[in-house]
Order: C-alpha cells, then structure tokens, then sequence
C-alpha cells in the first residue's frame, strides 16, 4: 500500500505540477493562435446560444440526442462541483490572490480547447448498438489515427475516464455531500450515502431523457442560489471588495504573505496552483465535456462549439471567482489560522452570512456535487457502451450506485490521490487525438464561416 501511495503521489507530481499545466494550457494557445482567438470572436454568440435560451424545461431528449442547451447544462453540470467550493481556495492558500489572476488566463485559453473538442465530437458523433446517437473523445481519437494505435490510445482513454469519473470521481463527490451534511446537521454520511445513491440510480434509469431533463433544471437553480448568497457576502463586506479585486492583479505578479505569516507566496505557486485549480475545475482539454456536447442537436458542429465555449466562461469566470471574490472581501487571509479548501470556503461564508454559512454551503455541496455525479455518469456511461456495448450500462449504474455509498462512508486519501491521477491520464490521449485534427477542425470553421449570418 505504501509503494502503490508512492507512485500515485510521484505520478500526479509529475502530471499536476508540470507536464499538463504546460499540455492543456500549451494546447489552449495553439488553437487560439490557429483560430484568430476564437472565443473573442464567437463569445458574443455563444452568450446570446446561452443565456437567450435557459430553460427549465425544454426539448424531450432520447435517442436522437438532446437541445444544445441541455448538452452544455450536462456538461457545466460536471464542471461546476466542489472544485468551485473548494478548488479557488486551495489555489489562494497555495498561491495567494494572485492565483485566481493565473486561473483567469489558463480558462481563456480552455476556451478555445473546449470550443475544439465540442466541435470535433459533432462531427464524429455516431450511433451504437441500440439505435443511440453517441459521441466522445474516442471517436475523433480514432479518426486522428486509423490503425491499431488509434484503438489502443480510444480504449484507454475510455478505462481512464471510466475510473476517473464514473468509479472513483464519484467517490469523491459523494464523499464532500456526506461530510457537509454531517458538519451542518449531524446526519450519519452513510444515510446520505444511501439517499444519494437512490436518487442518482432514479436519473440513471431514465437514460439521456432523464439525466438532460435533471441538469437542465439543477444547474440554473444551484448556479444562483450560489451566486446570490454569494452576492450576500460581498455585500456584507464591501468596503473590502475594491482591495480584493486589486489584490488579485497585484499579487499575481508580487506575491504577499497569508494568514499573517512572515513568508509570501513566490509568483511561481501563484501561477502552478492558479493553472492547475482552474484547469482541474472547468476540465478544458481533459475529454469530458465533449461527451454531452456530441449529442447536441445542432445544424453545424461549429454551432456547438459557440456554446461549449461559455461552459468554460461560467465554470471559472462566474462560479469560481465568486468563491475567490467571498474570500477576498471576508478578512480571514488576514488572520493567523492556516485554512485550505473547503474549510477556508466555509470561514469566508460565515463571515457574511453567520449561523446560515454552514448550511448554505452544505445545500451548494449537494447540488454541486450530486450534479457533477449524474454528469460523471453519464460520461462513463458513454464509453462503457463504447467498450462494452449497451448491455453493460445497467451494470455499470449499479457499479456508480456502489461507489456513492461507499465514498460517503469511508475517506481514504488514496482514493482521491488516484483520482486526481486518472483525471490527469486521460488527457493524454485527448490531447493526442485533438491536435492531429488541427487542420480538420480550421476546415470545420471555415465552413461555418461561410455560412448565412445566422452563424455569425
């Protein structure tokens, strides 16, 4: 057990601390540069695809796919989880306000990643075995490489994102519902484990109708519930929020001491915990989002793309610098008390909303993490049929059900080590099925272009 500790940790050293902060963020300003800033200039549409369309309610999702709305309301609903409670106060206990600054720059590249992948996963969307529009990564991995080494690179890419999110990701996010249940009301996670549990298999049973209808609902509900008790907060402190903000441009660049400690954070941990937070929380490049995005019923790839792109936009630029801009306006960096985290999340909340911080949080915990769990599955659920066929997917939900339970009632912190390290193994062969199709996607867009001002 020590030696399996040792090599995850070595593993996700290398992976988290170097190589994809430089892969994903690298691959950002690749297809920024090749596509004249495409996120710039498809921001515009891709809002008015967004918000002009939010509804709780829309088109009947099946076989044939699902509305574009419901693809991105699938696929911020994996975004957005306890990441944005947790991951902005982690990068700021590691690095310092600043670290939000260098989340900001790493999101705008994953943009156009993310415009990239939801583009190409319509273009190479197809139907399994049971009548079913599918699509994903592995699809376009296999179009980037013909022969046996393009099945090899799809298969595992599908074992990894399989581990990463559907078993041991929803281990993870079950886990924080249980603890922040149990820290607000007392209850046994074990219950809670259960509840979840049930409720999840409810929604997988319902198939791409049941898991599009839910995230379509959740996820403009949780968004601002979020928002406006964040909004509470800052109020409440915003004679701070003008040094917050200028916090956050100035110590990206010269770095200052927290927690009155007498050492500040060094530029360097500024910008490798802004990267790595920001890129592990919107998943740019990571090969997740494509899956819901693949199913979109649009009329060209590229329109997909439009609305990709704004997953990235609400995942960091919202969500997580909400959380950034409640800690920053609270007080506690100033004080003497090291918090990271979550515990960190939870000071800054009671600070502005007092008695009600806990449970606010843990109702945000819930809906964030329960909604990441039904996009999780629904990711996994895609390369199961990809790997095993359609047979396997009820057999695979009970899998997930299992985890649930079991990530409420045990933490083992090898278990989200391992986590964190499948999550950084399927970008591998994302990343080397993306880039192969460079020129594929550039003629995608240029016809895209070419098409009436509707497109435009």
């Amino acid at each position: 057990m020590v030696v399996l500790e040792n090599i995850v940790s070595s593993v996700n050293s290398f992976l988290w601390d170097f190589f994809l902060l430089f892969a994903l963020v690298g691959t950002g300003v690749w297809f920024t540069i090749r596509t004249k800033g495409i996120q710039i200039r498809y921001f515009t549409r891709g809002f008015k695809q967004v918000f002009g369309n939010i509804k709780l309610s829309g088109d009947k999702a099946g076989k044939d796919g699902m509305s574009s709305f419901q693809a991105l309301a699938t696929s911020i609903a994996a975004q957005v989880g306890t990441g944005n409670l947790a991951g902005a106060a982690t990068a700021i206990a590691s690095g310092g306000m600043g670290a939000i600054f260098w989340m900001w720059v790493s999101a705008f590249f994953g943009m156009a990643t993310n415009f990239v992948e939801a583009s190409l996963a319509q273009k190479y969307k197809t139907v399994g075995d049971d009548g079913a529009v599918t699509g994903g990564p592995v699809y376009y991995i296999r179009a980037a490489y013909k022969g046996a080494f393009g099945k090899v690179l799809a298969a595992l890419f599908s074992v990894f994102i399989v581990l990463a999110l559907g078993f041991i990701g929803n281990m993870v996010q079950s886990n924080s519902i249980g603890d922040a249940f149990h820290t607000a009301f007392g209850i046994n996670p074990l219950i809670i484990g259960v509840i979840v549990a049930a409720l999840a298999f409810f929604i997988f049973l319902g198939g791409v109708g049941s898991i599009a209808s839910v995230t379509e609902k959740i996820v403009p509900i949780m968004a601002a519930f979020y928002l406006i008790g964040g909004l509470v907060c800052i109020f409440v402190n915003i004679g701070n929020l003008p040094s917050a903000i200028a916090s956050i441009f100035v110590n990206a660049f010269a770095p200052k001491a927290l927690f009155g400690g007498a050492v500040g954070t060094s530029v360097q941990l500024a910008i490798r915990y802004g990267v790595a937070r920001g890129l592990f929380s919107n998943e740019a490049g990571m090969g997740s989002t494509p899956h819901s995005h693949a199913l979109a019923k649009v009329n060209h790839p590229c329109e997909q793309g439009c609305t990709a792109l704004m997953g990235v936009f609400i995942d960091t630029f919202i969500v997580l610098t909400m959380t950034a801009l409640v800690i920053g306006t609270s007080g506690i960096l100033e004080g003497s008390e090291q918090m990271s985290g979550i515990t960190l999340t939870q000071a800054a909340f009671d600070s502005g909303l007092g008695a009600l911080g806990a449970p606010f949080i843990a109702i945000c915990m819930f809906f964030f993490a329960f909604s990441t769990i039904v996009g999780w599955y629904f990711f996994g659920e895609q390369n199961i049929r990809y790997l095993f066929g359609s047979k396997a997917v009820k057999p695979y939900a009970i899998i997930v059900c299992a985890c649930i339970i079991c990530g409420c009632a045990l933490k083992v912190d090898l278990v989200w080590a391992m986590a964190d390290m499948f999550n950084g193994l399927m970008v591998i062969p994302n990343l080397l099925g993306l880039l192969p199709l460079t020129k594929v996607f550039l003629e995608l867009m240029s016809d895209f272009e070419k098409q009436p001002a509707k497109a435009k």
